[in-house]
């Protein structure tokens, strides 16, 4: 297959890195540093369209696949502002999928126009402090009142929820002991993040800081019955529409971060002189990197593989999770090396790379962990017994 990109889609990967080019080391330096939203990149993506890539285009959207998406997603990692560029995007790509599969007219109108428009930020709320990726084990509950829904308790890891206006809630409807099957009795809501019922506590770490994770506490969320998102108990396998693309949208990020990195110690592997000469003369230096870029490329045929799969509606899980998996690798082990091949300087902020290994770092981890993509496939591609 050639997965070389067409002119249209080489388009998008031009205008793209025009845009970010108005933000440069410095700015996501500040960002980074102040632990501050980056907003004007925000509002610059959304002047240019950009949040509504896959969005219908009867909304504003321009309604095109996720392939495009990807190329999207790994220009702007690639431009400087690594996991901190994505994650000021990513939400608008891939959560709001379920909206847009099973949404109303009405609701679609509602909810995706301030998405697109960068009108409005939203959150996605799913991960539990006693859940983690066993996503069946949620406990925050939507009891069915008057007019809707009233909702009690907790998510963890939700990205953008400072700056959110809305948040798409996966809650249990049923309890877990009542359900035929552990993935029955869900639901998802799209609704306003209102901050009288809805604590959001910011959580501190190593990278990423300008884009804010929070636990959030829920007490007494009233959700309208018109907030509900599709039929009532069906939450979980509406949110497997958004996880394939989640997937390789983020390893396209990923791989963006690697190209990045390996272009930054590459730079310095040529002009950094030692005894006398540069030191990627040194087969020390010059092996690991050119092993990088190996990893970059392996994992780049195989993110687009898993978005050609998927925009041509065929059956993508497997290559999806491998996408992301190798992508992750490719980010860390790519950040790392770079770090190392810029010796002391590598430890100083001057250079970025110390700040693209914090966020590579990220890539490895979430929204889906290494172990959890390896017993997948072990399970669906070896047929081997599930183990967990």
């Amino acid at each position: 297959m050639n997965y070389e990109l067409t002119d249209d889609q080489l388009a998008i990967q031009d205008a793209v890195a025009k845009v970010c080019s108005a933000f440069d080391d410095d700015y996501w330096s500040e960002k980074d540093a102040n632990a501050e939203f980056p907003h004007e990149f925000h509002r610059a993506m959304a002047e240019g369209g950009w949040l509504g890539i896959t969005m219908p285009e009867e909304l504003g959207g321009s309604g095109l696949g996720v392939t495009e998406a990807a190329v999207m997603m790994n220009t702007v990692a690639s431009s400087g502002g690594a996991g901190a560029a994505m994650s000021t995007l990513q939400i608008n790509l891939f959560a709001p999928h379920p909206i847009v599969v099973l949404g109303t007219p009405a609701q679609k109108e509602r909810m995706l126009l301030p998405l697109i428009s960068g009108a409005e930020k939203t959150c996605f709320g799913v991960t539990e402090p006693n859940a983690g990726l066993n996503t069946t084990a949620i406990t925050t509950f939507a009891e069915r009142v008057d007019g809707g829904y009233l909702v009690n308790g907790g998510k963890i890891w939700t990205s953008t929820a400072q700056v959110a206006d809305n948040i798409l809630l996966l809650t249990r409807t049923t309890l877990l002991e009542e359900c035929e099957k552990p993935t029955g009795g869900m639901t998802i809501f799209f609704t306003k993040l209102n901050r009288d019922r809805v604590e959001v506590r910011r959580i501190p770490k190593m990278g990423r800081a300008a884009v804010d994770s929070n636990a959030i506490f829920i007490e007494d969320l009233f959700i309208p019955e018109e907030d509900r998102i599709g039929e009532e108990g069906k939450g979980f396998h509406y949110l497997l529409h958004s996880l394939n693309p989640e997937r390789i949208i983020v390893a396209a990020g990923a791989i963006g971060i690697a190209e990045d990195a390996l272009r930054r110690a590459a730079i310095y592997a040529r002009e950094r002189e030692v005894f006398g000469r540069p030191i990627g003369q040194n087969q020390g230096i010059a092996h690991p990197l050119a092993e990088n870029w190996c990893q970059i490329e392996a994992a780049r045929l195989m993110m687009f593989k898993a978005a050609h799969l998927y925009d041509a509606g065929e059956s993508c899980g497997a290559y999806a999770n491998a996408a992301k998996f190798l992508g992750g690798r490719a980010a860390f082990d790519t950040a790392t090396q770079a770090v190392l091949t810029h010796g002391g300087m590598g430890y100083a902020k001057e250079y970025q790379v110390e700040r693209l290994m914090r966020e590579a770092v990220l890539q490895r981890i979430a929204p889906v962990s290494e172990q959890l993509i390896l017993s997948f496939i072990s399970e669906r591609e070896l047929e081997l017994p599930k183990s967990y």
